[in-house]
């Protein structure tokens, strides 16, 4: 393996914990949001969090968004953990497209490697997670439906230091470990563990040890991302809210307004009892100096299908 190679995949996984955590708030704010918001806090961290883009001010968009909720349709959110630093506008590191079907009660969430080569609209070909920084959050929505041939609903963005907090805030979460290993001086034992913020992240990071390599590491992401879910849906959670609302309101920005996470509680909940994690296949390939994933137009194709699909099934 090259210097240059390994030296990106160092970097990616570093990136890997933060992919995590963007996933479990909008998560949380899908599953969890009615046990949460009884109170009056929920409508202020709402508010905090409410950052519309310039398309929300459309009055056809405003009129096609009622209509997909009264007719029950599929609702597509595109989930983006940026790391912003001081005087950079930084980049997404995680994209994750959610598609939420109240008529069959499952989801779909796929995840977009941020080095995919795609077409972004005004700047031609270029590492998908650029979009964010040509263009912040309009423009990485606007490249994410051409790249996948569906609309996207809402947006939201997360800041993923929060991920400890988060998880810390729920009291921990209980996994189902396969194997046994170690990772960043923890020991993980096989059968059910407990787990609270900084044991969550080690256990999600590890994939030396793992003979399945990315795709075992993928499976412990959503049994992270499950644990976070039913824990947010229960009623033990509900103890907990102020601190949980103050990270969430802290950590993401959404254009969803407060009634519209009501609906979504109350008409698109139990898409969390089915998820199906979706992965585009591609390789790494350099071209020039820079390296990119490539995802063939089969496989493209492929992943939109299944994407209509899922939004049109009944």
């Amino acid at each position: 393996m090259s210097l240059r190679m390994a030296k990106n995949n160092r970097k990616k996984r570093r990136k890997w914990p933060y992919w995590v955590g963007g996933t479990i708030f909008i998560l949380l704010l899908v599953a969890g949001l009615g046990l949460l918001y009884i109170y009056d806090k929920v409508g202020d961290t709402a508010e905090t969090m409410h950052n519309p883009l310039p398309r929300d001010e459309d009055p056809e968009r405003k009129q096609e968004l009622d209509s997909a909720f009264n007719e029950s349709r599929s609702i597509n959110i595109l989930l983006l953990g940026v790391d912003e630093r001081e005087n950079d506008q930084g980049r997404s590191d995680t994209m994750i497209v959610l598609s939420l079907n109240p008529n069959t009660n499952a989801m779909k969430m796929l995840s977009i490697p941020r080095d995919t080569r795609v077409e972004i609209p005004g700047h031609g070909m270029d590492k998908i997670n650029h979009a964010y920084a040509f263009g912040d959050v309009g423009l990485s929505v606007e490249t994410v439906e051409q790249m996948l041939d569906i609309p996207v609903h809402f947006y939201a963005q997360v800041n993923m230091e929060g991920f400890r907090q988060g998880v810390d805030a729920l009291g921990g979460i209980t996994v189902t470990n396969e194997r046994a290993f170690s990772q960043d001086g923890e020991d993980f034992p096989e059968g059910e563990i407990q787990l609270n913020g900084d044991e969550a992240l080690s256990y999600i990071r590890m994939r030396k040890e793992d003979p399945r390599g990315d795709i075992g590491r993928n499976e412990r992401q959503r049994d992270v991302i499950q644990a976070a879910i039913d824990e947010a849906a229960s009623f033990s959670s509900i103890t907990k809210v102020t601190n949980i609302l103050d990270i969430i309101g802290d950590n993401v920005q959404t254009d969803l307004t407060f009634n519209q996470m009501q609906t979504l509680f109350t008409d698109y909940r139990q898409s969390r009892n089915t998820i199906d994690s979706m992965e585009l296949s591609g390789s790494g390939q350099y071209i020039g100096d820079i390296w990119y994933y490539i995802v063939p137009d089969e496989e493209l194709n492929r992943v939109r299908t299944e994407l209509k699909n899922h939004m049109e099934a009944r």
